[in-house]
């Protein structure tokens, strides 16, 4: 969830940092662009003022009776282009030059210059230059007229390089392209805090889901922290669960009862049934068939209370040889496939070990290999093998019987399921259902897939690592 939750908060920052960023930079641009115009404004007046007392009349022709003013305002607009690089000029209303720097420079006759001075000409100061940026290259044009006796009588222009300009604009869209980084690594930090604030109650729900689903009934959650609504969820949770376990604990309780009261009767009827035995003919078959269907009833029970048992018991985990309890379940067995005239082989290291229960998995491996002799041919091969993959130990029981198809792979293990091509083997249905329920408890997995080129493959992964330790007794809470 967090990988979808935080593109969708960082985009949403980023916009929000864009949308204050841009105009913040727009704006930046227009107040240097600004700071220069003005200062040419005051350039061009101050200009203005020199020209204002200046007798009007082109550049070309001289005049001794100027008393110097002329002069000097050649002299101002020269220092003026040698200090700053700007251009500047006196020009009449026709265009022609009386004061000029450098002494080559003209009014453009098109374009952003020749605008500015066809308006100061109209007796209006230059309207302001369009924004320059970073990347464009031009210059600013500002012209102010010469009033004298309330008449324009000449123009005084000036044309500024940007690069300056726009070298200021630059540097302060840098700064603010560092702040806004910086405010968006904070933003993604937050962000990161946030989302894991928010989340911490449903990866707390989660981790107690996955330990109902994978047997421990006791997991809980926390309903003290996190938004309100999530707190509704875990209490909800908790009362759920509270539910399903008592729910599970009745079922449990009511079918090793059951199962421990019917084998006292039972028993019972099956020691009558022996004794009625003894007046009929030997051999007869109705009293051997009761008798068998008896036996079988008692399996059932048999099978019904070890179920019960094995998903009430606590695993009594610790770190195990698995390859020593394999070796000695294959010896044991060893006899039995004998007799069946099967070849029952183990194969994997002499040591591999990994955290289990040893009672509840040499139980389970009794049922899975006898389940395995069961339904291997005559003279075919039952093979067990341990292997170490990363941190898993897995225990393997191949076959060499019919196997099972898709459809009955799927349903495989489950409570008193038996395949309708293998109703003449004996059994309960049970046997595979308590060796996962063992498993489980161990914190250990059952699977099961095709073995090739027939039979049916068992595999048994159990954690190589210490499993994380868990508060025992009714009501331990899990904490993110």
């Amino acid at each position: 969830m967090r990988t979808r939750l935080l593109p969708l908060l960082i985009v949403l920052m980023a916009g929000v940092l864009l949308a204050l960023g841009l105009p913040l930079a727009a704006g930046m641009a227009a107040v240097q662009q600004q700071r220069v115009v003005v200062d040419r404004i005051d350039d061009t007046a101050r200009f203005a003022a020199l020209a204002q007392f200046v007798s009007i009349r082109p550049f070309a022709e001289e005049d001794d009776t100027d008393d110097g003013r002329l002069t000097t305002l050649r002299t101002e607009l020269t220092r003026y282009e040698d200090l700053y690089g700007i251009r500047a000029g006196v020009f009449t209303r026709d265009g022609a030059v009386m004061a000029v720097a450098p002494t080559d420079w003209r009014v453009p006759p098109d374009g952003e210059g020749r605008r500015a001075f066809q308006e100061a000409l109209a007796g209006r100061r230059s309207h302001d230059p369009g924004q320059v940026w970073p990347w464009q290259r031009g210059r600013l044009t500002v012209a102010s007229p010469v009033i004298r006796d309330g008449d324009v009588v000449a123009v005084v222009v000036t044309d500024s390089p940007t690069g300056q300009l726009r070298s200021r604009i630059l540097h302060e869209w840098l700064l603010l392209a560092a702040g806004e980084t910086a405010a968006m690594l904070v933003a993604v930090g937050a962000a990161f805090r946030l989302t894991g604030w928010v989340l911490r109650p449903v990866r707390t729900l989660d981790a107690a889901t996955h330990g109902i689903a994978t047997g421990r009934m006791n997991s809980r959650v926390v309903v003290d922290s996190g938004p309100p609504e999530l707190r509704r969820l875990a209490r909800s949770f908790n009362e759920m669960a509270d539910n399903v376990e008592e729910v599970l604990e009745q079922q449990r309780a009511f079918v090793a009862d059951a199962s421990h009261q019917l084998r006292n009767p039972l028993a019972a009827l099956l020691l009558r049934i022996d004794l009625l035995a003894l007046d009929l003919p030997d051999g007869h078959d109705e009293v051997a068939s009761v008798r068998a269907e008896g036996k079988r009833l008692a399996r059932v029970l048999d099978d019904l209370l070890d179920l019960a048992l094995a998903e009430h018991a606590a695993a009594d985990l610790q770190l195990t040889d698995i390859a020593e309890i394999v070796t000695d379940r294959v010896d044991a067995w060893s006899p039995v496939a004998d007799r069946e005239g099967v070849t029952l082989t183990y194969s994997g290291p002499s040591a591999a070990t990994g955290w289990a229960d040893p009672i509840s998995l040499s139980s389970a491996l009794d049922a899975i290999v006898d389940n395995a002799l069961k339904f291997t041919p005559e003279h075919a091969r039952v093979d067990v093998l341990v292997g170490v993959d990363g941190d898993r130990v897995t225990v393997t029981v191949a076959d060499g019987g019919p196997g099972l198809t898709e459809e009955e792979l799927t349903r495989v293990g489950d409570r008193f399921w038996r395949s309708s091509r293998h109703q003449n083997v004996s059994g309960s249905g049970l046997g595979l259902s308590i060796s996962r329920a063992l498993l489980a408890a161990c914190g250990a997995t059952l699977s099961y897939a095709h073995n090739e080129p027939t039979g049916l493959r068992a595999t048994i992964s159990l954690p190589r690592d210490a499993p994380p330790r868990e508060r025992e007794g009714h009501g331990a809470r899990i904490r993110a």
